[in-house]
């Protein structure tokens, strides 16, 4: 056999080949072992050290998967390992990953925007953020389709209007207005189909718009409603992250309160941002300024129409606002008017566009009155009157005895 013969055969290169013969003609059989064979590689792991980390992810850092394991020990414990590494040590010693995988499905995805501040998807997501002890707390969050970036969340008690209103104030102020919300069909975007209209809708010809649809086309966004949670998958697989790493950061955090929760907040989403943000397509941004003389807390607020009384007071859900005279009118009695309703508990009245009145802050939790809409109700009808009631149809009616039916029609004659 020649010597390229061989080196085909075993799957080697002719120099290769070479070597080996000449090292086998020298050194008998034991040429051909490795050199390393029996050596510990240098970049073995301590004993010590994979004790430590198993020690760790059993203990201070349970619960939390490979990935975030590996850089909290980078960020707290100066231990530089990567998430092979970590995922070598916990396999070898037993320890699965808290993250269990499903078959996946065959889904096709939706390309992302091409810039930022084309579309935000938003949601709630209801979840024990603060521990099995704590409670249960709703984290309302947007994202940006075309980064990944979250630009504000906060946590409410619940998913209700005020959180979304919070949300959309704290994003055109921190980058401005989106062409376009992405959400769920929540109440708080749309009526209800299975309430009947109003007599002002029915004139309108459709539903008037909720709290938070009347500030979308007050500023001119698309609101786009998803049909299943997969449609906005991104605000989806946002939450499962968060529930995975932020609940973890808040444990470690010693954090047990909503109040605390939202105080570090931002600082957790930054360290998120810098952690997933992606580049856009298009470097330029897509969001857009406040329009001139518009001021947020005229925006972002609750509003309602109310009929002054008599008495120049607008009742608001239990809340009277007493309304002075001004230049435009001495009184104000039986004027249509507008009530606002501010996120911060203040009311103010507005009267052909101008504030007439304004009452302090009473309290910060606001919920959406009269169904959610911008118009009211009409007043219930008053009762008819009626002296002479229709009797129940239950029973029978007995004429009285001076009743013309029971008249005699001969008159007695006197004796």
């Amino acid at each position: 056999m020649t010597a390229g013969e061989a080196a085909e055969l075993m799957s080697l290169s002719p120099r290769q080949e070479r070597r080996l013969r000449h090292s086998f003609l020298r050194d008998g059989p034991a040429a051909l072992v490795h050199g390393n064979r029996g050596r510990k590689p240098v970049h073995t792991l301590d004993p010590g050290l994979r004790s430590r980390v198993i020690a760790l992810a059993d203990g201070v850092y349970a619960g939390c998967n490979d990935q975030h394991l590996s850089e909290l020990l980078a960020e707290r414990e100066a231990i530089a390992l990567s998430r092979s590494s970590v995922r070598r040590i916990l396999r070898a010693a037993g320890r699965r990953s808290p993250q269990r995988r499903r078959a996946p499905r065959h889904r096709s995805r939706r390309e992302r925007m091409p810039q930022a501040g084309m579309l935000l998807q938003v949601d709630g997501s209801r979840h024990q953020w603060l521990g099995p002890d704590g409670p249960w707390l709703t984290l309302v969050g947007a994202i940006d389709d075309a980064t990944g970036d979250v630009p504000y969340a906060l946590f409410r008690e619940q998913e209700d209007a005020q959180g979304y209103l919070l949300l959309l104030r704290e994003v055109v102020r921190r980058r401005g207005v989106p062409l376009a919300l992405y959400s769920d069909r929540h109440k708080i975007f749309q009526s209800e189909a299975r309430v009947p209209l109003t007599l002002e809708e029915e004139l309108a010809g459709k539903p008037l718009p909720t709290q938070v649809r009347r500030v979308l086309d007050e500023l001119h966004i698309t609101w786009i409603g998803a049909r299943s949670p997969q449609a906005k998958g991104r605000v989806e697989r946002l939450w499962r992250t968060l529930q995975d790493r932020l609940y973890q950061e808040l444990r470690l955090a010693n954090i047990s309160t909503l109040e605390q929760a939202n105080a570090a907040l931002p600082a957790l989403l930054s360290r998120h941002n810098a952690r997933f943000r992606q580049t856009a397509a298009v470097p330029d941004s897509a969001y857009r300024r406040l329009p001139a003389g518009r001021r947020p807390a005229d925006v972002f607020c609750f509003r309602y129409w109310r009929t002054v009384s008599k008495d120049n007071v607008v009742s608001l859900e239990g809340r009277a606002i007493a309304v002075p005279p001004g230049p435009q009118r001495r009184s104000y009695a039986r004027a249509r008017v507008e009530g606002r309703e501010h996120l911060d508990g203040s009311v103010s009245v507005h009267y052909q566009g101008r504030c007439i009145a304004r009452q302090s802050t009473q309290g910060a939790d606001l919920r959406t009155k009269r169904r959610g809409t911008v118009g009211e109700k009409p007043a219930p009808p008053a009762p008819v009157s009626n002296n002479n009631p229709k009797p129940s149809s239950n029973g029978s009616l007995k004429p009285p005895a001076d009743h013309p039916w029971r008249r005699s029609l001969v008159t007695p004659q006197p004796a």
